[in-house]
């Protein structure tokens, strides 16, 4: 199977490639510079908003695309999440209508806004960040594109990611940064919200296994379905990190527009690793 990675050389996208190819799938990597990407992909470098519409072709005619590529997830409220929009709306358009059979796209749970408890595929999506609403709205208009071109669409949502951690912008970063500068405490916050984590190596093979397949397509949750306190999550980071660093409860406030539990239903997904066994 032939995939095109989009977006190869991001965070998540560098482990997604070497996940794919580590099932067997023959890789064409994309992305602005792909200094990071696993030397067994096809490599690809270009701007894709600026490519001049026969990508589908130069890549070989894929089985499917893992568009991954998206600017600033990291900046919730980034003004290039909306500015993009349109451009990654034609982008996929124009593959689909060049030959693309399937299409995989990395989703957020922050699609869905505030929601208390678990995600499933039939949750309703009121997104209250650009870059929730942004993919919210990528995923709708791209349900109903592929639905008119008989493309099947797999819409793979990601959770919390750890792991790789000075590679991201995340709270985890943020601690390692402090251990390195020689901090003690840690300003916090009372750490009693309860999210789904996931490794970055987890999450890479929970989408190389269901991008490998055609079977289980539309909305797929890549996450534990276990939700972990903030505060239990952190501290064991702390110990297998071997940090001398205390956290300073308390010191910001809980946002107000964070659930007090949210995780994924793992059903798909389960099917599909079980599957592959």
């Amino acid at each position: 199977m032939k995939v095109l990675v989009t977006g190869a050389n991001g965070y998540i996208g560098r482990h997604v490639v070497s996940a794919l190819l580590n099932v067997g799938c023959n890789v064409v990597a994309c992305d602005l510079r792909l200094q990071d990407v696993d030397a067994r992909a096809e490599q690809m470098e270009m701007n894709l908003f600026e490519s001049d519409g026969h990508l589908y072709d130069k890549a070989g005619s894929p089985d499917v695309c893992l568009h991954m590529a998206w600017r600033d997830g990291f900046q919730h409220n980034s003004s290039n999440h909306m500015g993009d929009l349109s451009s990654h709306y034609r982008f996929l358009t124009r593959l689909v209508d060049s030959g693309l059979k399937r299409l995989a796209v990395m989703g957020t749970m922050h699609e869905v806004g505030y929601w208390e408890g678990m995600i499933d595929e039939n949750t309703p999506c009121n997104p209250i960040s650009m870059y929730g609403i942004a993919k919210d709205a990528l995923r709708r208009s791209m349900i109903t594109f592929c639905e008119q071109r008989q493309c099947k669409l797999q819409w793979l949502r990601g959770y919390y990611i750890l792991g790789d951690d000075l590679k991201n912008h995340s709270i985890f970063t943020k601690l390692l940064q402090a251990g390195t500068e020689g901090k003690k405490t840690f300003p916090f916050t009372t750490g009693k919200m309860k999210y789904d984590f996931i490794t970055v190596d987890e999450l890479a093979d929970q989408i190389a296994h269901a991008v490998a397949q055609d079977e289980v397509c539309g909305i797929i949750n890549c996450c534990s379905g276990k939700p972990v306190t903030l505060a239990e999550r952190v501290e064991l980071f702390i110990k297998e990190h071997n940090l001398d660093i205390k956290l300073d409860y308390g010191v910001f406030p809980d946002r107000p527009y964070d659930s007090p539990v949210i995780y994924g239903d793992t059903s798909k997904i389960q099917q599909i690793m079980n599957h592959s066994k």
